[in-house]
């Protein structure tokens, strides 16, 4: 059956001004993603991309030649709107430059926006979701066996939250397990959404590449 294998943009910029591009790590945990998906043999017959900066990179350093797509349905949701939304438009300087603060605040954060709460963000949750729904399908309505997507992680585990009926909750506890260019793998048909494999890693299996791992 065909796939559909979905893979988490490389490490980008956490804490600067922009942080929508790729670190020099990014760069080459990309390369390594690229290379084991052909050692596999998984070369893809289409390849979609959101509309960020961060995914593009990664797909460009992967290094595969076909001409991606794109649909903003596989973008990340803007994290910083949210977080200006819960703190009345200024994110404080802990959240925005600490990890450890950052992501416990990130993850109230987004249990607050799948309240209901946040109302001032530019994107609802509903929203969200149904976007993501409309990429999933624009990326599976298609003839071809292999369907390569660069997407975020918060994307990921919503994606994964649906297909397994999960409820909201998961989708966060999903989103902050997806590390920098895993690979999660669906299985797809005209009538049929399966996961079957969730943020692996095969490329930093050697232990010389244990320092590779990052999930920002």
């Amino acid at each position: 059956m065909p796939e559909l294998m979905v893979v988490r943009h490389a490490q980008a910029s956490f804490g600067a001004d922009n942080y929508d591009q790729l670190s020099e790590l990014g760069h080459r945990q990309s390369a390594l993603a690229g290379a084991a998906l052909r050692e596999m043999g998984w070369v893809p017959d289409r390849i979609v991309t959101g509309t960020l900066t961060r995914q593009k990179e990664t797909l460009c350093s992967m290094g595969f030649n076909a001409a991606p797509e794109e649909h903003a349905g596989w973008n990340e949701y803007d994290f910083h709107d949210l977080l200006r939304a819960r703190f009345g438009g200024t994110i404080p300087d802990l959240v925005q430059h600490d990890r450890k603060t950052h992501f416990r605040t990130l993850r109230e954060t987004l249990r607050e926006w799948q309240n209901g709460g946040l109302q001032g963000a530019a994107e609802s949750w509903v929203d969200f979701k149904t976007r993501i729904l409309a990429a999933q399908t624009f990326s599976t309505e298609t003839n071809v066996q292999k369907v390569l997507v660069v997407s975020s992680g918060g994307t990921i585990g919503q994606l994964v939250a649906s297909a397994m009926s999960a409820p909201p909750e998961q989708m966060i506890a999903l989103n902050l397990q997806v590390k920098n260019t895993s690979m999660t793998r669906f299985i797809f048909s005209p009538r049929a959404f399966f996961l079957h494999e969730f943020n692996a890693t095969p490329h930093f299996a050697p232990t010389a590449r244990a320092d590779m791992l990052t999930y920002s």
